[in-house]
């Protein structure tokens, strides 16, 4: 298991990988009296913008019904190569790429690399900006890797809403083995990153950015016994807390339904709104080191929200520093700051 998983939710990512699909049905379990209706259909296309896509959709792709079928990738995301995810050898997708969440994660901060090796990484997979990037995952690692994708300036990153327990439950086939990546030697297409302004990297971005700009709200996606001070959640980060002046936007888990696909957005603003977090304010969502904060973000993008960041130091970078300012409060008396 990665160092960096969060200590605390051991036990919860066991529960979401399950109904994410970390472990899968074999194949010969969806029927064809399942997968046969579904072929017949014609799937409606998805705006560029939408993230989080059905099983039916990827499956249209996969089957050369959609104008991504000409152009795509699909990746198995989750820390570890290929022999540490021995759920990718024993099922996964058709024609999926197992990617190490280590490839695109630099190990001091645990953020994203810098653009010459994330540059290496897209060229490996054989990815330029024009490439459908397709994601799923045991995990939030997922959200992780579809979000850098887009900061580099993929143009069209989806992540497959349920992950491969909704596959299979579609009644689709997995293929096992191991598929190696197939590199490129066209250019990417863009400078990387193309969108710099997703990200603020360390704590002194995010202090400057609450100084600057009284819109401005850091929203923690932690738990919230995290939240308050009673535990760190890593079992590798002994200091407790939070960044001064964070407000919580509640854990990852809260933006999941029971079957492992992504909550309505509406869920989400309600969340928000409970903390005084409108679309008015600029919002940089952080967690540990940057994985949890993606599901909201990817959430927000794809709703046309153009006013969220993500913090990718978090938590951890924060506390490396003993100057900044730390509290141990309430969500109550957080919000309360800022009325």
């Amino acid at each position: 298991m990665k160092k960096k998983l969060v200590t605390l939710f051991l036990s919860g990512l066991l529960v979401m990988s399950l109904a994410t699909g970390c472990s899968s049905k074999p194949a010969d379990q969806g029927t064809q009296e399942q997968a046969t209706p579904e072929a017949e259909q014609t799937i409606a296309s998805v705006e560029k913008t939408k993230v989080y896509v059905t099983p039916e959709w990827v499956k249209s792709v996969i089957d050369k019904n959609q104008p991504e079928s000409e152009n795509y990738i699909i990746l198995e995301a989750a820390w570890g190569t290929e022999k540490d995810s021995p759920d990718y050898l024993k099922a996964h997708l058709p024609g999926a790429i197992h990617l190490n969440t280590d490839e695109i994660e630099e190990p001091e901060y645990w953020n994203i690399r810098n653009a010459e090796e994330i540059t290496a990484v897209m060229s490996k997979y054989g990815i330029t900006k024009d490439t459908t990037v397709i994601v799923y995952g045991p995990d939030s690692g997922t959200e992780r890797v579809a979000f850098v994708m887009l900061w580099a300036g993929v143009e069209n990153v989806k992540v497959l809403d349920g992950g491969l327990a909704a596959w299979t439950e579609a009644g689709y086939e997995t293929e096992e083995g191991n598929i190696l990546p197939t590199a490129t030697t066209e250019e990417f297409g863009v400078q990387i990153p193309a969108h710099p302004e997703y990200v603020i990297a360390m704590p002194k971005d995010a202090r400057e950015a609450m100084k600057a700009n009284d819109k401005f709200r850091l929203v923690s996606i932690r738990s919230l016994d995290e939240f308050t001070g009673k535990i760190s959640g890593y079992s590798y980060i002994e200091k407790t807390g939070e960044p001064e002046g964070a407000l919580w936007g509640h854990d990852e888990f809260d933006y999941y339904n029971e079957d492992g696909t992504i909550a309505d957005f509406d869920k989400a603003v309600q969340m928000w709104s409970e903390q005084g977090i409108t679309k008015e304010n600029e919002i940089a969502f952080y967690c540990g080191t940057g994985w949890r904060a993606c599901v909201p973000w990817l959430m927000a993008y794809e709703n046309g929200w153009t006013n969220v960041k993500l913090y990718d130091g978090g938590w951890f970078a924060w506390q490396m520093d003993e100057t900044n300012p730390v509290q141990k409060i309430t969500p109550e008396e957080a919000a309360a700051r800022y009325n």
